[in-house]
């Protein structure tokens, strides 16, 4: 099996601002159900917001998803399991800039 390679892009900005090609969900209807199996979970607090890491696998693959929950505000984003790596590779990169520069003062 071939492997694929996942690209890092560093500073584009991708609009989700576009209509769906899926046309809209009208609120009062649940979501259909899913084929999704719950792998593993984690959840941490920093400061005012939740992440939650759930590892997930469905008929297409699996994947990590990441939600953000502040005030019951929620964001996710999901990650497919052969870009975990470059990911990690990108994260554990800025952690390292993050504690190598000075922080600035107001």
């Amino acid at each position: 099996m071939e492997r694929q390679h996942w690209r890092l892009q560093r500073d584009v900005m991708i609009s989700n601002e576009r209509p769906s090609p899926f046309g809209r969900r009208p609120y009062d209807q649940p979501r259909p159900p899913s084929n999704e199996d719950t792998l593993k979970s984690g959840k941490i607090e920093i400061e005012r917001k939740t992440f939650v890491f759930t590892l997930k696998e469905n008929p297409r693959g699996r994947f990590l998803r990441i939600t953000e929950d502040v005030g019951g505000r929620r964001d996710t984003i999901i990650i497919p399991a052969p870009g975990l790596e470059d990911f990690k590779k990108l994260l554990d990169e800025m952690v390292k800039a993050s504690n190598e520069m000075p922080q600035k003062k107001e």
